[in-house]
């Protein structure tokens, strides 16, 4: 009997581990961000060969933004909150294909692939795996999640004391050699990305997730276009 409960458990925990997280193509949940917010700027990195592999990545075929419709909601709040300060939006990354993700991890394994060594200049290739810098399964896959900064409104440059996807402790958002004008400016978008509903993480400043995501145990696929 102890045996036959035992040969249970193990079936019902791997049964567990294998669907904890789903594939989906459904799209039906997403929204561009020009549909909400019509004064963003965009720099879709993945989309151009401009980010540390090197080479336009997967499953961009237009420079577009997408985000689930709760998140996008959202980030119209922190952006009506940041308008009124001054500033507007850039957007580098939002929903992310899982085939992008794919394509990063398979780059990382290409040991005759080195990228653009400008975003890693102090690592090897091989740590940003182990390092979890870049992981084979992404919180943007889930469709909640952006990478973004800010401009003034008539389109002058922020200094924010790092740039996008540079894999360094520059990066971390309490770095400690930033002048006083660049913590404040992440202090700005931080304000205001936290206040409507956005968390953050400890190794990049231009990172937030939603809280409340509508699709925490799912990862979409469908292309960007």
């Amino acid at each position: 009997m102890k045996k036959i409960f035992l040969i249970t458990a193990i079936i019902f925990g791997f049964s567990q581990a294998l669907f904890a997280s789903q594939i989906s193509y459904d799209k039906s949940g997403f929204a561009p961000v020009y549909s909400v917010i019509d004064d963003a700027v965009y720099d879709i990195r993945y989309y151009s060969p401009y980010n540390f592999t090197g080479n336009k990545i997967q499953g961009y075929k237009a420079p577009v933004a997408y985000m689930t419709k709760e998140a996008l909601d959202a980030l119209s709040v922190a952006a009506d909150d940041l308008r009124q300060q001054g500033y507007r939006l850039l957007i580098w990354d939002t929903y992310r294909p899982q085939k992008a993700v794919d394509n990063f991890v398979k780059w990382i394994n290409d040991p005759e692939d080195e990228g653009n060594k400008t975003f890693y200049p102090e690592l090897k290739k091989s740590d940003l795996l182990k390092g979890n810098y870049i992981m084979e399964k992404s919180g943007h896959t889930r469709g909640s999640t952006i990478d973004l900064t800010i401009i003034k409104c008539d389109g002058s440059f922020v200094d924010m004391g790092g740039t996008f996807d540079l894999f360094s402790e520059i990066s971390h958002p309490d770095y400690k050699k930033l002048t006083k004008e660049q913590k404040n400016n992440r202090k700005i978008l931080h304000n205001a990305m936290i206040k409507a509903g956005f968390k953050e993480i400890d190794s990049e400043w231009w990172h937030y997730t939603l809280k409340n995501e509508p699709y925490p145990d799912t990862y979409f696929d469908f292309d960007v276009e």
